[in-house]
């Protein structure tokens, strides 16, 4: 007894005694770690290091064309005509003497804009009607999602040029037919996660205390459900970019001299024997923007720890 009571007296009083304090040195390897962590998940990714460069690229080049080429993608040297790639023309000239690469840079604004406009289009209006069948049931859902299934039952390409066909030419009426398009797909997803948020304890809790639908939907249902439409409009992105593309090869998009990209391509199909970087070229960059947009949504979508 008399040994704890002198080992207390040593001790001290409890306010002598100082909490330990952690080093400072181990919050910088903490966050060392963390850094060294994130390389070493890239470096198992180059594929998605890689796509995610290019994508970068190319909206870049679609904001700030000017950054990539000075030359005016409008305006063509008559006796440049037909010339093959080089230095002072990174991908050729047309049949015109206009810098294809210029034309090409200054392309991608065009498209992506008509991309973006059609995927918003498909999922404002989709979600919109997947959230109300969904939520709201009965009769409301038996209709909208029959409309749904005969939009399915239709190809995209198919409908986008019904659509287009009666809207006119042009790049937004492009988009908006592609848009509407996509729109069964976006209200198919929407709806599946209505179904799955409205039973929660959230949602009841709510709709007890006497919340009106719209409210319930705007601020319990919507929030939760909204996540996985978000990454279908990322994995639909790159197939909406070929759709646009396809079109405006067609003959829909804009109107010459534009340089829409599927035009581009169109431009070149009579000069194949004697100009190949006339549909080569841009047809490369059509593809490898829309494998970069798929690569980067199946990341979203939760494949990026996956090596490739």
């Amino acid at each position: 007894m008399s040994e704890l009571l002198t080992s207390a007296t040593s001790a001290g009083p409890p306010s002598a005694q100082r909490p330990p304090v952690e080093p400072a040195p181990a919050v910088h390897e903490g966050t060392g770690r963390r850094v060294r962590r994130a390389a070493r998940s890239l470096a198992r990714s180059p594929g998605l290091v890689l796509s995610v460069l290019l994508l970068a690229v190319v909206l870049v080049s679609a904001v700030f064309p000017t950054l990539f080429t000075s030359q005016d993608p409008l305006s063509g040297v008559p006796r440049d005509r037909l010339r093959g790639p080089s230095a002072a023309h990174l991908f050729g000239t047309d049949q015109l003497g206009r810098d294809l690469f210029s034309r090409v840079v200054h392309g991608s604004a065009l498209s992506l804009q008509a991309t973006a406009l059609a995927v918003a289009v498909g999922l404002v209006v989709g979600s919109l009607l997947g959230l109300l069948a969904g939520y709201l049931g009965g009769r409301v859902d038996d209709v909208l999602m029959r409309l749904a299934d005969v939009l399915l039952a239709i190809p995209n390409l198919l409908l986008s040029l019904a659509v287009v066909t009666a809207l006119g030419f042009g790049t937004v009426k492009v988009a908006i037919a592609v848009g509407v398009a996509s729109v069964a797909s976006f209200a198919r997803v929407m709806r599946s996660e209505v179904l799955r948020v409205r039973g929660a304890v959230y949602v009841e809790a709510a709709r007890s205390s006497g919340s009106r639908w719209f409210s319930v939907l705007a601020r319990h249902v919507l929030p939760n459900a909204s996540g996985p439409v978000l990454v279908y409009a990322a994995v639909d992105f790159g197939a909406v970019v070929l759709q646009v593309s396809a079109l405006s090869f067609l003959g829909y998009g804009a109107v010459p001299p534009a340089p829409e990209w599927g035009a581009l391509v169109s431009g070149g199909r009579d000069y194949l024997a004697t100009a190949w970087w006339l549909t080569t070229l841009p047809g490369l960059t059509i593809a490898a923007t829309v494998l970069a947009t798929n690569r980067i949504s199946r990341a979203l979508d939760g494949e990026g720890g996956q090596t490739r």
